[in-house]
């Protein structure tokens, strides 16, 4: 694609409640995930003017309830066709929430193998994650490179060539340390949130993010925040606090944002 391409970004959802992110070009677009109701995707696309028509398929990471439980509904009203690895669709048939996905609406993609959907060219990579498979999303469209990574342990060194050679991250940063640690969450769920295959802290993702900070960086989303055991203040405050340490300041640029559940969704739109 040339120059002067648009692409927009939406977080829909993001957390343990529920996972969709959108991303379009101002005409068509894709949903990252259906971890939401199928009545809260169209009703927060309707409020940016979207029409669920011009949702031109749906891309999963895994199998777990909180990336696809909207999803069943969302395929039967819409016949919205569904990419995923084939892994995670043999897993998606044991799953009590999107069983039926009819066979003319799902399509098996390979990971680290381009397909183009939407006028977007989309690879999906592994991640270290306790489902039995789980990937993140590398997007290009025009010049620019979006890299979503939602649910990992740690980042290994595919996920960190992705998130390095990208302009617009979305990244996980779910859990502060010590809330997490005096928390009242029993010791095996501690132990699963931060195993190499569980969840990214906030000073995990901060550390990354020091140390690859790059002027091609547009925008640093914050995703999957705990509900328990973090906040959105706590996790700009550990970034801040680290890129301080390090003698680095964003100054507006790359624009910081913190995906927080709780507030109405906003597009983001940016140009090439």
């Amino acid at each position: 694609m040339g120059r002067n391409v648009k692409f927009e970004f939406c977080s829909l959802g993001s957390g343990s409640s529920g996972n969709c992110y959108y991303l379009g070009n101002g005409f068509q677009g894709i949903l990252i995930d259906a971890g939401i109701s199928a009545g809260a995707i169209r009703k927060h696309l309707k409020e940016m003017g979207i029409s669920i028509s011009a949702i031109m398929g749906v891309v999963i990471t895994h199998n777990h309830s909180d990336h696809v439980k909207g999803l069943q509904v969302l395929v039967k009203k819409n016949r919205i066709p569904i990419f995923t690895t084939q892994t995670i669709w043999d897993n998606l048939e044991k799953h009590p929430h999107p069983q039926n996905i009819p066979v003319d609406c799902r399509r098996t993609i390979s990971v680290e193998r381009k397909f183009h959907l939407a006028g977007f060219e989309i690879e999906a990579f592994p991640v270290t994650h306790d489902a039995p498979e789980t990937v993140g999303y590398h997007v290009e469209v025009g010049e620019k490179k979006i890299t979503i990574v939602t649910d990992l342990g740690h980042i290994c060194q595919t996920s960190a060539k992705y998130l390095k050679a990208s302009n617009f991250i979305v990244i996980e940063s779910n859990y502060d340390e010590q809330m997490l640690i005096n928390g009242n969450y029993p010791y095996y769920l501690k132990q699963r949130i931060t195993a190499n295959n569980g969840h990214l802290s906030n000073k995990q993702t901060a550390d990354f993010l020091a140390e690859n900070l790059h002027d091609g960086i547009s925008h640093i989303c914050l995703a999957h925040l705990s509900k328990n055991n973090n906040t959105p203040e706590q996790a700009f405050q550990t970034l801040h606090k680290t890129l301080t340490e390090r003698g680095l300041k964003l100054n507006g640029t790359p624009r910081l944002l913190v995906l927080n559940r709780a507030l109405t969704p906003e597009l983001i739109s940016v140009n090439d």
